[in-house]
């Protein structure tokens, strides 16, 4: 559908590398980065807002790297909404449809559709600025979408909104994708909105597109320590790695951890912090690693807590606040930390 073939692109203090990329038709697609990533100038040379120096872009298997922007049938929605303050939510839905001077019976059903669509139909004579910012970016939305885009880009949709309104609107965007089946790239910070949302996800990182793989993969099966990091992989040792017994155990210095891993030599243990569990008493149970430690810190998350626990290296776990208080856990409590060598992702 979409397919993007080593992009490149300098800017006087940035660059864009060697983008490859390939996105199914009706495909939501995420692509998940840190600020200064270049996840927006990506979407802008996608939608042609910029020349690339090398590569080319591919819709529909038709070349579009040299068209301009009103020609490629890209939808585009910056995070700050960009509607026009002195036209109603009517008014400004239709104004892409204005410009290419489409009938008006047409335009009408097409407004009609749209705003149904995205539920705004009793918002249809408000001015932007009478909205809330929920309200506002379903408009972006529907101007968007009214134009049948073969492919929509979403530049942060989520980012400048509070948190409950940023639930709600992450199922609508599901909703919506699922209803209109427009193929979509949603770029992001946040890799729970990505892991939430995107069929899959491509990790960007200083320019380069560095891992592309299912919500599960990204999360689980991170591929180099940056995205470890960045999709909340809190806990990360260097160590060296033997085979034994169909088992890698991996000296991490002050504890032995066992994985199950063909990999040998120096690595990276990944150990994701909800993995974890924590008991006063050992745990007897096969197939797991227990490690002794004690209690260094505890931050109370609402309904979970975050521990630092010293097991000769500090080892980040979260748990539910309610085995936090049934353990009667405090500053120095010893526990016993355990988890499956399965849960071990190694590097």
């Amino acid at each position: 559908m979409l397919s993007i073939r080593d992009l490149s692109k300098k800017w006087a203090d940035f660059s864009l590398t060697n983008i490859n990329l390939d996105v199914k038709e009706r495909e939501y697609f995420t692509v998940l980065g840190p600020t200064g990533a270049g996840k927006t100038l990506m979407l802008e040379l996608i939608a042609g807002f910029h020349r690339p120096d090398l590569g080319e872009i591919w819709i529909n298997d038709k070349n579009i790297t040299d068209l301009p922007p009103e020609q490629r049938k890209v939808g585009f929605v910056y995070q700050d909404y960009s509607l026009f303050p002195h036209l109603n939510v009517e008014e400004n839905v239709e104004f892409g449809l204005r410009l290419k001077k489409i009938p008006k019976s047409e335009t009408n059903k097409k407004i009609r559709h749209t705003m149904n669509l995205l539920g705004l139909t009793h918002l249809s004579k408000r001015l932007p600025k009478t909205l809330s910012g929920g309200e506002q970016q379903k408009v972006a939305l529907a101007r968007a979408i009214v134009l049948d885009p073969d492919v929509l880009l979403l530049d942060e949709p989520l980012s400048a909104l509070d948190a409950q309104t940023q639930e709600r609107l992450r199922k609508e965007l599901k909703d919506l994708h699922e209803r209109s089946g427009v193929t979509t790239i949603h770029v992001t910070h946040d890799h729970v909105e990505a892991i939430l949302l995107g069929d899959r996800i491509g990790v960007l990182s200083d320019g380069k597109l560095i891992q592309v793989g299912a919500p599960d993969e990204i999360f689980r099966k991170p591929k180099w320590e940056f995205v470890a990091k960045f999709v909340g992989v809190e806990n990360i040792f260097s160590g060296k790695s033997e085979l034994k017994e169909g088992l890698a155990r991996i000296d991490i210095g002050n504890a032995l951890i066992e994985a199950v891993t063909q990999k040998e030599g120096k690595v990276k243990v990944c150990i994701r912090p909800e993995d974890i569990l924590l008991s006063k008493r050992p745990i007897k149970s096969s197939g797991r690693n227990m490690l002794q430690g004690k209690i260094t810190e505890i931050s109370d998350r609402g309904t979970t807590v975050r521990l630092k626990v010293d097991v000769g290296r500090e080892l980040v776990v979260i748990i539910t606040k309610r085995s936090f208080l049934d353990m009667k856990l405090g500053i120095g409590s010893g526990v016993y930390a355990a988890f499956k060598a399965s849960s071990v992702h190694v590097i």
